[in-house]
This record gives structure tokens, sequence and C-alpha cells, in this order.
């Protein structure tokens, strides 16, 4: 990896923004400023999408979309379809970007501990992004309390970093074929990891609501998987949602006594023509909406009901965009 300037590649983020009509923000967010430039850094070139026809002045939801190794911000944008989705449903969409002078397959470095921690490395970049939107602009105004993450792979890793470090801007977040915040340290562990799991989610939620601070709050998180997952073993799936639970009961006490292996919602279904899946529910003491897992027979590494013939996707499958802008609508309101 060679070593990027965080302020080139944030320069590089309002560039992209300005070209979808945002303004740039004059200067990063102080809470997004790392102290010290990391070695290396991501979300260089984010791509936005914003739907025609929004009213400036209703506040609507951003989506920061993260993508996996070997991708890039277009290809998940037409892997994925969630532009549709926001399209449909009046929202805007940001694809940060991971250039490969950060890592040379594109993936978020989520294993380096310099990409874990606020205001410093990829984290930082992938904020300021959001912070930048938040601006608003004549074509839209972003409502700073429904940015929600998802990503696929390095990038579902990645939303779980950032809803640990920046839990304050993240109101939900959706890992998809990703990993637990903090479960690995290096190469060699990501690689032992993803090929067996065996993470520690009790340890990682400690570190997860350590990493808070004085912001800790139980963040609503979806888990996507597949049973069939060669890159990221389905293990993984279970261990990042054991890890939210963890984080969240020591967050909140409304949040505490949730069990994984005991949702309180359980719904089995099959696409028409494709795969099998199971959805689970868990709501807080209140009742509201707090984690959903969504277990996919036999999906491999791929982004659940993406695009026929697009990076990394298998179209037989739940549409993944459908279910995760679903759970962000619902997160931290009375389950129905």
């Amino acid at each position: 990896m060679h070593g990027i300037d965080w302020r080139s590649l944030y320069a590089a983020n309002q560039e992209a923004i300005a070209r979808a009509g945002v303004p740039t923000a004059r200067r990063a967010p102080r809470a997004t400023r790392p102290a010290r430039a990391p070695r290396a850094t991501g979300a260089g070139g984010a791509r936005v999408h914003v739907p025609d026809g929004l009213d400036q002045h209703r506040p609507v939801p951003l989506v920061l979309m993260l993508h996996g190794c070997t991708q890039d911000p277009a290809s998940f944008a037409a892997a994925t379809r969630m532009d549709a989705v926001a399209d449909r449903e009046g929202f805007v969409v940001a694809y940060p970007g991971q250039p490969r002078s950060a890592n040379i397959q594109r993936c978020w470095n989520w294993f380096e501990p310099e990409h874990r921690r606020r205001g410093s490395g990829e984290p930082a970049a992938i904020a300021a992004v959001a912070h930048a939107l938040l601006q608003g602009s004549a074509r839209a105004t972003v409502d700073p309390a429904r940015v929600y993450v998802a990503g696929l792979s390095s990038g579902g890793a990645t939303a779980a970093v950032l809803a640990a470090t920046y839990p304050d801007l993240v109101a939900a977040a959706g890992v998809h074929s990703g990993i637990a915040f903090g479960a690995a340290s290096g190469v060699a562990a990501a690689f032992a990891l993803m090929a067996r799991g065996g993470g520690d989610p009790d340890a990682g939620g400690r570190a997860a609501h350590a990493a808070m601070g004085a912001r800790a709050r139980a963040v609503p998180t979806m888990v996507i998987h597949g049973t069939a997952d060669r890159t990221v073993a389905p293990v993984n799936g279970r261990e990042a949602l054991v890890q939210a639970m963890t984080t969240g009961a020591l967050a909140d006490p409304d949040a505490a006594g949730l069990d994984a292996s005991r949702p309180h919602r359980v719904e089995a279904g099959r696409v028409a023509g494709g795969r099998a899946y199971t959805r689970s529910s868990w709501t807080d003491r209140r009742g509201r909406l707090l984690h959903a897992g969504l277990e996919v027979e036999g999906l491999g590494h791929a982004w659940s009901g993406g695009a026929a013939g697009a990076s990394h996707t298998d179209p037989s499958g739940p549409d993944a965009s459908e279910e995760l802008w679903r759970f962000f609508a619902a997160a931290g309101r009375p389950a129905a």
C-alpha cells in the first residue's frame, strides 16, 4: 500500500459531490478531521445519486453504500440497483470509493487499526462524504437523523466500523457478507477470520462500545449472509449480529437481554424460481425494531437479488437493497 494524503481524498469527494448538485463544504467538519494523515485512506471519488423532483425543503434520508473488493462506486451502484429504490422512495444515495492506491483490490482496510478509529483513515473520509451532503443543496436536504450505511464484504465490515466510530452519524447499519468490528488486526488474521470465523463477538461488542465513547448508543443493525459463502464464512454473519447485540446492551438498558438464537419474529420464504431465505428480527424492551438477520440458502459471496450479470451479484436471492431499505425505514420504531 502507498500513503495517501487525507486532504486530497477529501477534496476529491467534494468535487464528486459538487457534480451531483450538492455544494462542497468549505472545510472538513471538525469531528472528521484526523489529527494526522493516515498512511492510507479511502472514499476517493464518491458517486452521488439524487432522485429528480425532491422537495428541497423536505429533509430526506441518505444511504451510504460501501462496495466490496474489486468493485468501485459505479459497478456497485449497477449491481445493487439501490438508485432505483432511492428514486421510488425518495432518498439520496452516496457510494464512496476505495482507490487502488489504498488497496490494490479496492478492498476497504477494515482490518487495520488506523481504519477503526474516529477522526482517522477511512471512517473519517466516509463520514466526510455524509457531512458534506448534510450541508444541503438546491436539489436535496439530507435529514441528519436518517443517515444509514450498508456495504458488501469489506464494505460490510466497514459499515460495522462506521457504526462503532460514528454512532452519532449512523442511524442504522447493514452488513452484507461482512465481518464484525475489530475482529481481526492485520492481513493474515483477516484471511483466517474470513475463512473460519472465530472472532469473539462479546469482546468485539465491548470494543465497539469503547470506540463509541460518550456517543454510545444501540445502533440498529441488519446482517445479510449466504449459507454457501466460501469467501467470508457464514459464521461471520452470526458473529456480527451477536456483536451488535452486545454493543447495544452495553449502551442502552432497553437493548439488553437479546439472544441471537432466539429472534422475536421469524419468517421463512422463497423467491419465485429462486432461493429460500429466513428473515429474523429482534426488538428492544420498548418494542422497537433493533436488529434483523437475513440468511439466504445457497447464496455465495454476492449481493443477494442484485442485477443479473453485474459484479458479485446473485439475482436469484431476495433483493438485499429492498430488504435493507425496509429495515432502515422501520429501525428504531415500534415493530409491526
